[in-house]
């Protein structure tokens, strides 16, 4: 392993339990900065060494040092998962200006993916800087989406799943989706482009049906009740970051085929 990819992997830790702090505490309105985390049993305040990504949860043994209320698995997993995201992207691109881009884009969309798991929401404090960012970055000189290109890209996502919301609403009488879908797809269509968008929306629906006809079969769930799109649009984004081009490229090549 690289010295950059040694320090991508800790960055990713490190960004990761800011993480754990985003998906705990936006959906419930409170600030990400202050005050210093807690323990929601006894509520006492973590200090450096226990709040050590993923090393602390181990030498806690997942527990409180004080109370010991149980730690829920999410936070080492969070950690872990961002790290290794970073990890990956250090490996595939290296030390280019692109790298730090799509850091900045997988955490946006774990956390946004992740909140919409447990709380059925997708909010704009991620998704409207995120759109600004992805539109930024594709000025930059090693950025595979032209700026034109991702603007085009964010524009039609937003307006394509607008659009078939409210055909849904039209026909069934209530929303298919909550309006903070289509932002979401927009920033993902401003990091990727329109190719890239239009793959996360197939593997998404493709993910989403599966596991909603899972549920239907072993759950006993029926067709009205709702997934969270933002979760299926998250885990779809993050595969066509690191497998988007091998699966376009052998999309392409069934037709040249």
């Amino acid at each position: 392993m690289t010295l950059f990819e040694y320090q991508a992997l800790v960055a990713g830790l490190v960004v990761g339990s800011f993480a754990n702090v985003c998906i705990h505490r936006i959906p419930r309105g409170e600030s990400v900065v202050t005050p210093r985390s807690r323990c929601p049993g006894c509520g006492a305040s973590i200090s450096a060494l226990e709040n050590i990504p993923v090393l602390s949860y181990l030498a806690l043994r997942g527990r409180c040092r004080r109370c010991g209320m149980r730690i829920s698995l999410r936070y080492p997993a969070v950690e872990a998962t961002n790290g290794l995201l970073y990890l990956g992207l250090a490996a595939t691109h290296g030390p280019a200006p692109r790298a730090f881009v799509l850091m900045a884009f997988v955490t946006a969309v774990l956390v946004l993916g992740l909140i919409d798991l447990e709380h059925q929401l997708l909010h704009d404090v991620i998704t409207l800087p995120g759109i600004a960012l992805g539109l930024v970055a594709s000025f930059l000189p090693d950025s595979p989406v032209a700026p034109l290109g991702s603007v085009l890209a964010a524009t039609g996502g937003f307006a394509v799943l607008t659009a078939v919301n409210a055909a849904y609403r039209a026909v069934r009488g209530i929303d298919g989706f909550g309006g903070g879908d289509p932002k979401m797809l927009a920033m993902i269509g401003a990091f990727l482009g329109g190719q890239g968008a239009l793959l996360t929306v197939f593997i998404a629906s493709l993910t989403g049906t599966l596991v909603g006809v899972g549920l239907m079969a072993f759950r006993g769930r029926t067709a009205q009740h709702k997934l969270p799109l933002g979760t299926f649009l998250g885990l779809a984004a993050l595969i066509v970051v690191f497998a988007g081009g091998p699966l376009l490229s052998w999309y392409r090549g069934l037709f040249r085929g």
